[in-house]
């Protein structure tokens, strides 16, 4: 089932988020939806030990690699770097870039980052050289909490010397780059209390805005998706369907052209589920002919300790096919190995 479908399906109805949290001593502690944990017993010098072992053997073992990699968790992954480095006086990730290739090193190179190291990494590539990924900025930008974008933003400074939002503006243009730039400011309202009487009014906001006007006012439209939570929003969305024969995605779709629609049509989807958002980028790079392997490597990674088991539920639900399935079917080898092993499959 499409996106879409599913979202004209659900969208007037309450959505049950379901229980998000688990009591741990009295307290309660969210639920963890990743699929890479932290590894038991674990230690840092041992596994520096068996990944050199791997990388100077005659034959690389990218077995053994790939096992390391995908079953410590990044923080772990940040301490092998360390007492790899001083064991062997070369940094992790220049012996991992000279001893594998392609896909697999790609992969490899993107769990040795930290996670505001791999968004601000997806980030310079989305606006560097010919043309802009238009729909990565907005992915990272859409699904990332305040505190992750206030460190992608540092992180970006410190490892290129250019503040982010200079390089949004020198790169995008329009509508989109504002946008953007009200995403960056990390003022969305993380709250989970939801207020009827807000969605409602912005709800007739947003209608006024498109669908009852000559034109398009955005800025109405950028304000309201860029800081309201997801849950708020989800309640505008059905608040709105009570005002307009359309959905909000189709009314966006009729009124509104180019990046900035896409933007616009992202936010809404993140809004509404990011496990869906996600789950469709996935389908997305594995359907037809060839397989972008960037968004694989880029959703599997920035999800494994996030939540990529409601991402592979979800794409169940919305593809009857499992996840593991299409990644078996459209990649081989050790590169098939290490996403199977961030799907949790060990």
């Amino acid at each position: 089932m499409s996106f879409f479908k599913k979202f004209f399906k659900s969208v007037i109805h309450d959505r049950d988020p379901g229980d998000d949290t688990v009591t741990v001593k009295g307290k309660p502690k969210p639920k963890y939806y990743g699929t890479v944990a932290p590894y038991p017993n674990f230690n840092a010098s041992s596994d520096a030990s068996v990944l050199q072992a791997a990388i100077d053997s005659k034959d690389v073992d990218e077995d053994v690699i790939i096992s390391v990699l995908v079953k410590r968790n990044n923080e772990q992954r940040q301490k092998i770097k360390v007492v790899y480095e001083a064991s062997s006086g070369e940094r992790l990730d220049k012996a991992l870039k000279s001893a594998l290739r392609s896909d697999l090193e790609d992969v490899s190179l993107a769990l040795l980052m930290t996670p505001a190291h791999f968004d601000a990494y997806l980030l310079r590539s989305a606006t560097k050289g010919f043309g802009t990924h238009e729909d990565v900025l907005v992915e990272v930008l859409a699904t990332r909490s305040n505190q992750e974008i206030r460190e992608l933003k540092r992180v970006f400074k410190e490892e290129y010397d250019k503040d982010l939002e200079e390089v949004i503006k020198d790169e995008t243009s329009g509508d989109f780059t504002t946008a953007l730039l009200a995403m960056l400011k990390a003022e969305k309202d993380e709250s989970t209390e939801v207020d009827i009487d807000l969605a409602r009014r912005e709800a007739e906001t947003l209608f006024e805005a498109g669908e009852n006007t000559k034109g398009v006012d955005i800025s109405a439209f950028i304000d309201i998706l860029t800081k309201r939570s997801g849950k708020q929003l989800s309640k505008t969305f059905q608040q709105y369907a009570c005002l307009s024969d359309v959905t909000l995605p189709k009314a966006l779709d009729m009124e509104l052209r180019g990046d900035i629609e896409d933007c616009m049509i992202d936010i809404v989807k993140c809004a509404w589920s990011k496990p869906a958002f996600f789950a469709e980028k996935l389908h997305l790079a594995m359907k037809g002919h060839g397989t972008c392997e960037e968004t694989l490597i880029r959703v599997l990674v920035s999800r494994s300790e996030v939540d990529l088991q409601k991402i592979i539920e979800e794409y169940r639900a919305m593809y009857d096919n499992s996840l593991q399935e299409h990644i078996l079917m459209d990649t081989k080898g050790h590169y098939e190995a290490v996403l199977l092993g961030l799907c949790g499959a060990h």
